[in-house]
Order: C-alpha cells, then sequence, then structure tokens
C-alpha cells in the first residue's frame, strides 16, 4: 500500500507549483507594462517633437534618460532584495513606477518629460531583474527556460502593443491618457500580487548589509569567471545594437516613407509579435537542446533586418525586417538571462540579476545615444555600422557559446545540493 504522506506531499508540491505559475502570471504582466510604457515613446518621438517644439534629437534624450536611470537602479533593487527580501522591494519598485508613470503627464516641456522619465526609470527597475531572481529561486535550473519564456513572452507583448498602440491612440486620446491608462494598469496589478506575497521569499535577518567593498567584490565573482564575462559583454552589444535601431524606427518610416503616427504605429507593430508567440515554445527548445544552436542565429538574423533597412525597399519589407529584427531579439536576451541565472549563488541572486539589468539597460541606453548622433551621417551609413558589428558578434559568438549545452542530471543534482548547503 502507497504511504499517503507521498500523495499528501505530491498534491501539496502541485499546488505550489500551481500558486507559483500564476504569481509568474502576474509579475509577467508586470513586466509587460514596464515594456509597454518604454517602448511606446519612441514612436511618439516625431510627434512629441512637434508638441514641445523641440528637433527630435532632444526630445530622443527621453529614451536613454529613462534606460540609464533604469540600469543604475537595478543595481540597488538586485542587493536590498537579497538582504530585505522580494516581496518589500518588489512592491516599493511597483508604486515608484505607478506615481511616476502618471506625474508624466504633467510634463508642459521637453526637459520636464525628460525628469519624468528619468524618475520612472529609478522606480520601475526594480520588477524585471526581482523577477528573474525568483525565478532562480524557485525553479531548478533545468526549468528556467520555460518560465524565462512566458516572462519574455509578456514583455515582448508590451514592446508589440507599446509601440502600436502608442502610436495609434495618441491622436485620437492624446498622449497623457497613455501614461496615465498604463499608471491605472500597473496599480491593478500591483493589488493582485499582494495575494501571493506569501510566495516570495524571506529575508536573511541574520545578514547584515553588505559593504561598498563586498557588493563590488560579488560583481568581481561573477565576472571572474569566463562564462560570466562573455555573457554580460554580449547582453551589453547586443542591447547596444537592438535599442539603437529601434529607438528611431519612427523616424526612419516618417523620413522614409512620409508616415504619420497611426501607420508608423502599424508598421512597428510587428516588433514583439515574434517574442508574445513563440517565447515559451523557445524557452523549451532551450530546456531541451541548450542555448548554443540559438544565440548565434539569433544575433544573426537581428543583423540580416538591419541591413535590409539600410535599402530602399518598399515598406511591406520594411514590416518584414521589424519582424525578424524581433524575433533576433528573442533569441538571445532571454536565453542571455537564463545563462545569468546559472552564475552566482542563491543568497547573490539578485544582485547577480541585477547587474544583468543594469548592463541590459546601460546598453539600451548608449545604443539609442549613439545612433542618434550617427544620423548626421543619415540612416543608411548608421544602419550599415550597427548592422555589420552585429554579424561580426554573430560569427564570433558561435566558438564562444558552444558550451552552453543542456546539463546532465548529476550536474544538476550537484549544483542544487550547494546552493542547499549555501541556504
Amino acid at each position: 500500500m502507497a504511504d499517503p504522506r507521498v500523495h499528501v506531499e505530491e498534491a501539496n508540491r502541485k499546488q505550489r507549483l500551481k500558486q507559483h505559475h500564476r504569481l509568474f502570471l502576474w509579475l509577467s504582466l508586470a513586466a509587460g507594462l514596464i515594456f509597454l510604457q518604454g517602448y511606446m515613446i519612441a514612436p511618439l518621438i516625431p510627434r512629441l517633437a512637434q508638441i514641445f517644439q523641440v528637433p527630435e534629437q532632444e526630445i530622443g534624450f527621453i529614451v536613454p534618460a529613462y534606460m540609464l536611470a533604469y540600469a543604475l537602479a537595478a543595481l540597488f533593487y538586485g542587493i536590498l532584495s537579497d538582504r530585505f527580501g522580494r516581496w518589500p522591494v518588489m512592491r516599493a519598485s511597483v508604486c515608484i513606477f505607478i506615481i511616476c508613470t502618471a506625474l508624466t503627464a504633467t510634463a508642459q516641456s521637453a526637459s520636464q518629460m525628460v525628469l519624468w522619465r528619468l524618475l520612472t526609470g529609478l522606480g520601475a527597475s526594480g520588477v524585471i531583474p526581482l523577477t528573474f531572481a525568483l525565478i532562480g529561486d524557485l525553479f531548478p535550473f533545468r526549468e528556467r527556460g520555460q518560465m524565462l519564456g512566458m516572462v519574455f513572452a509578456y514583455m515582448e507583448g508590451g514592446m508589440a502593443f507599446g509601440s502600436a498602440g502608442g502610436a495609434i491612440l495618441e491622436p485620437f486620446i492624446g498622449w497623457q491618457v497613455l501614461f496615465i491608462g498604463t499608471s491605472v494598469a500597473a496599480a491593478i496589478v500591483l493589488w493582485r500580487l499582494h495575494r501571493y506575497a506569501a510566495l516570495f521569499d524571506t529575508p536573511q535577518a541574520a545578514e547584515p548589509l553588505r559593504s561598498i567593498r563586498q557588493v563590488f567584490a560579488g560583481y568581481r565573482s561573477v565576472l571572474s569567471t569566463w562564462r560570466g564575462k562573455r555573457t554580460y559583454i554580449y547582453v551589453f552589444l547586443n542591447a547596444i545594437f537592438h535599442s539603437g535601431v529601434y529607438t528611431w524606427l519612427g523616424l526612419y518610416l516618417s523620413q522614409r516613407y512620409n508616415l504619420g503616427e497611426a501607420r508608423i504605429g502599424l508598421a512597428i507593430f510587428g516588433y514583439g509579435i515574434p517574442g508574445l508567440i513563440f517565447s515559451p515554445m523557445i524557452g523549451r527548445a532551450v530546456d531541451r537542446w541548450g542555448r548554443k544552436w540559438l544565440i548565434p542565429p539569433g544575433l544573426g538574423i537581428a543583423a540580416i533586418a538591419g541591413f535590409m533597412m539600410i535599402f530602399q525597399i518598399p515598406l511591406t519589407l520594411t514590416t518584414t525586417a521589424i519582424l525578424i529584427l524581433s524575433l533576433g531579439y528573442d533569441l538571445t536576451q532571454p536565453l542571455f538571462a537564463g545563462i545569468v541565472t546559472d552564475l552566482g549563488s542563491v543568497r547573490s541572486l539578485g544582485q547577480t540579476m541585477g547587474f544583468k539589468v543594469f548592463t541590459l539597460f546601460t546598453g539600451f541606453g548608449i545604443g539609442s545615444l549613439i545612433f542618434g548622433e550617427a544620423l548626421r551621417w543619415g540612416f543608411g551609413p548608421t544602419l550599415a555600422i550597427f548592422s555589420t558589428m552585429q554579424l561580426l558578434a554573430a560569427v564570433a559568438a558561435i566558438p564562444l557559446f558552444r558550451s552552453e549545452t543542456p546539463k546532465k542530471e548529476a550536474e544538476i543534482k550537484a549544483v542544487e545540493a550547494w546552493d542547499e548547503q549555501e541556504e
């Protein structure tokens, strides 16, 4: 006769798993809203330049202001969550995001808009690194690809609907309502997340706050390995390429095809759709076959998309290139995130993921700035430079990521046993 305790334990395990998936559904929605409000800005750059009567390059600073502030704050959210627990820090981050997103609607000038975007970036940057850290807390490495795939699917959905919705709806409801609506939606998500507060980890009260020297020692530890250096470098370079190209797509479509806001939104709508559809599938493929088969092609097809847009091609081919560009992102950044969850120890996972998001959004901000400055030479030469660098990165990735294969069962058990000893 089977031991009834085994049945009870299995039932409890299934119930916990169900609750974890519900938790990550709401966390994915929160991450999606972060990306929605971040990506609805770029297509509005030509329109906002008219509203505030400034050049496109000047109003374009709202993108790097948000991205770089987001990157800097991500370093601190991860460290604080390792000390005080994920939920208090997550809740504070979402609250600041809600308030600052709503207050962005009060901006009366380009400089005020930049200020509110900077403050929003400082507030919003706790959500995504802590969500990634929670995946590392609650799921073994062999299951993280699927969970990361779900989170990235919602993030990509936020990209798609932010890109299209912002440009399409702005002429009818105004840009202010877009920010207020996003703030209200985030407040609803926060209210729902309160139900699952007990599923977040508890603070490690016995561990004192680390000194600056200890914090930097943690970063050095992650970057001391070749795997860590290689992964963070690629996170940074890939972010520069994608942010540079994406940020200025609205201006590109306006200048090259003379499109208005609504048609720009429809043309950019494809950016995010591949991830929304295929991210869970990509996550399962990663868990089964490893990352070495997907990262180099992901980098390569993004470069091809950039090369396509150099030429005077029909609008339908440009929208196809935008779809390909998005798929290239889906085959790279989520996979890099999965590697990062395996770099640090359980107790420093928040710091490790915070550093990953810092690297990612620093790349986003710098890519936007560099591409904008390079536009003095025109879109053709700028796209050629960015795409060539991305193609070279793709070729180099073939040998660099050849070791990223699925772990054997014995290796997984050894890592999990080590983590349990640390706890």
